[in-house]
């Protein structure tokens, strides 16, 4: 069986018509037909059947039509690989990102792509760490960063940082001048959380420690993301917990402590599909460890 076969043979299974496949690789009717005879001959099966008036597949044939499509589509992604590998044919990168990256480590990241591929077209998309996982999966998206899951299927991922969460408070606020904060010292404040119905495994541990420390009657206002928290907590409204990436925000008007019995963590991660060949370039899972 030659390469050349195996993509005549795909076509014509596609097309189910000589005529229209012999035009489609510019060759001659007569010459098609002898490829795929050949084809049949060397594996002794009866791939199609011919009428003056159709083209069908036989069963061997159309079993034999999904495996030379993934042999083929396994070859270009080699191909590609290669490709990669030899630093070539990088035109266009798309990364998701969580915004922990975004003010974080997604900076460095494009810079370092940038000085390796000086004419790589990057597109940056922001989102939750769900739907980056959705649009890696789909192709959409060449690698991500995301706060890693519990399952992550086929696809692969590079632990990068972890950072603890952080009281956030107005800059004036009597806690930050406190030499030391426990979780006591937020009773006569207004708290800031998060919306019990985003809860996800980080909403969940300030709820359950919350309840624990019956603080919930302090809950004065709840939010859906972590940007819309900060707002308010720079707004003068309360205190919240945040992930440290957001002290690296402009125009604060905010102070950071942390708070003894409040130990949480979130890591975060970049993400990409072992089938991408884009993505599997050595530079750049390379260029993502060096983050670290």
């Amino acid at each position: 069986m030659e390469i050349r076969q195996l993509t005549l043979f795909v076509a014509l299974a596609e097309e189910l018509h000589f005529g229209r496949t012999a035009a489609r690789f510019n060759i001659a009717q007569p010459a098609l037909s002898v490829h795929i005879q050949n084809l049949e001959r060397d594996l002794g099966v009866q791939l199609l059947v011919r009428s003056t008036r159709r083209v069908q597949l036989t069963k061997a044939g159309s079993v034999f039509h999904e495996r030379c499509r993934r042999i083929l589509s396994d070859l270009e992604n080699t191909r590609q690989v290669a490709q990669a590998i030899a630093g070539k044919d990088l035109k266009k990168l798309t990364i998701g990102t969580i915004y922990p990256a975004t003010f974080g480590v997604l900076p460095e990241f494009l810079a370092k792509i940038g000085r390796r591929f000086p004419d790589v077209k990057i597109h940056v998309r922001t989102g939750t760490s769900e739907f980056i996982i959705r649009e890696i999966e789909a192709g959409n998206i060449n690698v991500g960063f995301i706060r890693p899951p519990e399952n992550l299927g086929a696809l692969r991922c590079l632990g990068l940082a972890h950072e603890r969460y952080v009281l956030a408070m107005p800059f004036d606020s009597f806690l930050s001048r406190l030499p030391k904060l426990g979780i006591d010292d937020l009773r006569p404040q207004k708290i800031i959380a998060f919306s019990r119905s985003n809860l996800s495994y980080t909403e969940d541990y300030f709820y359950r420690m919350f309840r624990e420390h019956d603080l919930l009657d302090s809950i004065a206002y709840t939010c859906d993301d972590t940007l819309s928290l900060f707002s308010l907590v720079s707004s003068g409204l309360g205190v919240g917990f945040v992930p440290e990436w957001m002290k690296e925000l402009p125009n604060q008007n905010v102070a950071f402590r942390t708070v003894d019995g409040v130990d949480f963590n979130v890591g975060l991660s970049i993400a990409w599909s072992k089938d991408d060949p884009t993505a599997n370039r050595d530079e750049i899972v390379e260029m993502a460890r060096s983050l670290r």
